[in-house]
Formats: structure tokens, sequence, C-alpha cells
């Protein structure tokens, strides 16, 4: 006999059980297991939204990295700053807020 018609004969003797059988462990296989592929695309998603951050945050790094020098290099800034957002001021001087 020829290899084809053996596992063709092979194939069509399965019952119905070992075909469900079959299907459960493929699913398992794909679904249910430590390395699912529904796991790999909630990983992926992750991976992504962290890439996403890490990106904003190397942004925010290089701003505030700016504004500090900015801060340290000039004496009018750094009392501007000072008196903007801690409403610090001299010994002559009065603060009004105006919100």
């Amino acid at each position: 006999m020829d290899f084809r018609k053996i596992m063709k004969k092979r194939v069509l003797s399965l019952s119905v059980y070992q075909l469900i059988i079959l299907v459960a462990l493929i699913a398992m296989l794909f679904f249910f297991s430590d390395s699912s592929l529904l796991k790999r695309i909630k990983y992926e998603n992750e991976i992504r939204d962290l890439k996403t951050q890490i990106e904003y945050y190397r942004k925010q790094t290089e701003t505030d990295k700016a504004k500090l020098n900015e801060l340290q290099s000039s004496l009018e800034n750094l009392e501007k700053y000072a008196r903007e957002n801690y409403l610090m001021k001299k010994e002559n001087e009065e603060i009004f807020v105006i919100e």
C-alpha cells in the first residue's frame, strides 16, 4: 500500500472522541498554557505601553534638566522661580495673590 493511503485510513479511523481530545489538547497548548497566545498578546501590549511611558519620562527628564540648568546658571531666574512657585519675597516687598 501507498503511504498516503495508509495515513488516510489512519486519520479516518480516528473516533469522534479522539478528535475532540486532540482539539482540546491543541486548544490548551495555544490558549491555556503558560506561554499561550493570549498571554503573549497581553505581554506585547504591556511592553508597548511601557515603551511609550519610557519615552514620555525620557522627554520629561530632558525638559527638567534644561530647567535645572537654567535655574543654576542665573540668580535672576532662580529668584523668579522662587517668587512664582514658593511665594518668596524680598524684605521690602509685599505679595498679592490673584486667583
